[in-house]
């Protein structure tokens, strides 16, 4: 029998999950269907670009992710201290930028006169949306549902896109952590659909290795909730690494991101009888395909975790002003 998602979910034993999300009949609806060969190759950039956003609405952070053609994988960390500093204001913007909210909720957010008895309610209702923002199911409520409606609108359809509930595993050790990471982003490699992890399309590391301009996804949100607000708040990025473990409280990964990308490639070059693909022996270590040395590819890492979000702020305060 299947364990409800409080029984499989406890921050108290780990912030780290692995969630996986199906389509029906494990059909290709994301990618080349090769009994009609149609492509739906356009619906991965969907789901990147709302995972990235419902990041940066929720406490929730993502460690990594790929998008497949029948299913995608997603590595995240609950982070429920991140909405405990949040103002009742942030918590609502958030919320409203999802959902359109009841209008006792619209008229405090305008600033309109209420009765105590109201403003209580408004309290209620603030703590309610800031518990499900922490929520790791309400993240993949927020992210599959609408997915699966934008989907079957373009096939002119009704129906389940998403075979099931997402399915979910804690991570418990670092190790544990490290080696889902791995196997994540290496999922289009193991499904031969690409040569080299920087090459892997849809896929965290190849947003770590190459990040690309987040403004778009942010825009394409903005269009998609016409009736909603704005998206008020720079797209997040993905939880950087920091290393080793240190004095100082850490809220990334405990690990470098330079032995990370090592770590990926040598476990991509073990050749599986059970998968499609690997990453040919014959090719050099990955920070020598990226032409960069050690010492440069650290220091580029760390400005990038340092600068991003700023780097954004300033692209969308640009794209604003045209």
């Amino acid at each position: 029998m299947t364990r409800p998602r409080k029984e499989q979910v406890c921050i108290q034993d780990t912030p780290y999950y692995h969630v996986v999300s199906r389509c029906v009949r494990r059909s290709f609806l994301c990618g080349i269907d090769h009994a009609t060969g149609k492509n739906y190759a356009h619906r991965r950039q969907w789901i990147e670009d709302r995972i990235r956003i419902l990041s940066s609405l929720f406490a929730i952070d993502v460690c990594a992710y790929a998008i497949m053609s029948n299913h995608h994988h997603i590595v995240v960390k609950l982070n429920a201290d991140e909405a405990l500093a949040w103002s009742d204001t942030d918590v609502v913007d958030r919320w409203l930028s999802l959902f359109k909210g009841p209008l006792l909720i619209q008229r405090w957010r305008t600033g309109d006169t209420l009765t105590s008895a109201q403003i209580r309610s408004v309290s209620d209702t603030i703590a309610v949306y800031r518990k499900r923002l922490t929520s790791l199911s309400w993240f993949m409520k927020c992210l599959n549902e609408p997915i699966a409606r934008q989907a079957n609108q373009e096939d002119h359809c009704s129906g389940h896109f998403w075979e099931s509930r997402f399915k979910c595993q804690a991570l418990l050790t670092e190790e544990a952590l490290l080696s889902c990471m791995a196997y994540v982003d290496l999922n289009p490699i193991r499904a031969d659909m690409a040569e080299t992890p920087e090459t892997s399309e849809h896929t965290s590391l190849k947003q770590r290795i190459a990040p690309q301009s987040d403004s778009s996804c942010a825009i394409q949100f903005q269009q998609e909730q016409q009736t909603l607000q704005p998206f008020p708040f720079p797209v997040k990025p993905l939880l950087p690494f920091e290393g080793d473990a240190r004095n100082e409280e850490q809220a990334g990964i405990l690990f470098s991101l330079q032995d990370y990308l090592t770590l990926v490639d040598l476990t991509g070059r073990i050749v599986r009888n059970d998968k499609r693909g690997a990453i040919a022996m014959h090719l050099p270590p990955i920070l020598k395909r990226l032409e960069i040395d050690q010492k440069e590819w650290l220091s580029n890492a760390t400005q990038f975790e340092m600068l991003y979000p700023k780097k954004f702020a300033r692209k969308r305060r640009s794209a604003q002003a045209a």
